[in-house]
């Protein structure tokens, strides 16, 4: 028995750090990333799909999102389960119970509405928790697992749900973290064969059989290897787990140190030589001293190269960049009145002045300097 699990698909996400042609582009490829979910269930023979939770960015959402998300779910040949998570909890707002939904959602897409067992398909049991509020007061997991006894014989029985185990949680006193000791044990007792988590857009193998398959597209800056969803088969005592690439976007960050043209030059090589600019994300985290004229031909480099990337910027907070002129930055340029004035208190108010290295970077564009 074969099945996709797959979680965190955020669709409609807001992406407010990209701009408008770049969001557009964003939020198409979360929608391509669910088709070619059903195209690989297809391909590798997988019975169902699972989603643990944040299909949706939030409950409440633009209608065309919504009515583009059942197309790209109209293509899947399998069943999908969708379990709300805390994005798209199931309270008094939830989407899943809008006229849109119910009117639209396609015959195979089921939402878990509750623990109870759910037959997705002959001889498989799903057992799903979803959320109900976002800020739920108990570990949901261990609630839709008190009443469980063994499945039956030749039954596979799939626990899904959402939220962040113990043992990776920052928040200790959270209420609501999944007890993942108390799910391996499950597990080893035979009253769970696998696991399903969302709310972790990382790939990440908590314990044997529980695993969190991460977002399909990248969401943010600070995952580990998101952009996957996950095979499992469950043939014998051990389930075989094979993720899968879905993600086309990418987000980096990269660390220079710059002192020179050189430095100036290796950081631009680097930008260059990244494929796919059009759905690349960098951010910049930058450390050293530049002159004036270094760190204008950076600026102007960087500005041409941004219109390729969807975004490329510094990352302000780890970035320390000082500017400081040199004898050689204005030496050639003539400038005389009012300019020359400008040079010279722009100079004495000193490195340390953001506005006053930028103004000098802009004087000595504007100059001709890099004519």
């Amino acid at each position: 028995m074969r099945f996709i699990a797959t979680a965190d698909w955020q669709l409609g996400m807001t992406a407010h750090f990209l701009d408008d042609d770049a969001r557009a582009r964003f939020h198409q490829a979360r929608l391509d990333a669910v088709g070619e979910i059903g195209r690989i269930a297809a391909r590798r023979g997988a019975g169902f799909v699972v989603v643990g939770g944040d299909v949706f960015e939030s409950n409440q959402l633009d209608r065309s999102i919504l009515l583009r998300a059942f197309e790209a779910l109209r293509t899947c040949p399998v069943p999908v389960l969708l379990v709300p998570g805390n994005h798209d909890p199931l309270d008094a707002s939830s989407i899943y119970r809008s006229r849109a939904f119910v009117d639209r959602c396609p015959s195979h897409v089921v939402v878990a509405e509750s623990s109870e067992p759910i037959e997705l398909v002959p001889g498989v049991e799903v057992v799903a928790a979803p959320w109900f509020s976002k800020r739920p007061e108990a570990d949901l997991v261990a609630e839709a697992c008190a009443a469980l006894r063994p499945p039956a014989e030749g039954v596979t029985r799939i626990l899904v749900g959402h939220g962040a185990v113990s043992g990776l949680n920052p928040d200790r006193d959270s209420l609501a973290a999944i007890d993942d000791a108390a799910l391996a044990a499950r597990i080893r007792d035979g009253l769970i064969h696998f696991a399903v988590l969302g709310d972790r857009h990382s790939l990440t193998e908590v314990a044997p059989g529980i695993w969190y398959p991460g977002t399909p597209e990248v969401t943010a800056r600070r995952e580990t290897d998101p952009g996957n969803i996950l095979l499992v088969e469950i043939s014998g005592a051990s389930p075989r787990v094979e993720p899968i690439r879905t993600g086309r976007w990418s987000f980096t960050v990269l660390e220079e140190d710059l002192s020179s043209r050189v430095d100036v030059d290796r950081l631009i090589a680097r930008l260059q030589e990244l494929p796919h600019k059009e759905r690349t994300a960098v951010w910049l985290k930058l450390r050293g001293t530049l002159s004036v004229t270094e760190s204008a031909r950076l600026d102007e480099e960087l500005a041409e190269l941004g219109t390729l990337f969807a975004r490329l910027d510094t990352w302000e907070r780890h970035t320390d960049l000082v500017v400081l002129p040199d004898d050689h930055d204005f030496a050639d340029l003539g400038l005389t009145g009012f300019a020359s004035d400008a040079l010279r208190e722009l100079v004495g108010l000193g490195a340390e002045n953001a506005t006053a290295r930028d103004a000098l970077s802009l004087l000595y564009r504007l100059s001709g300097g890099l004519a």
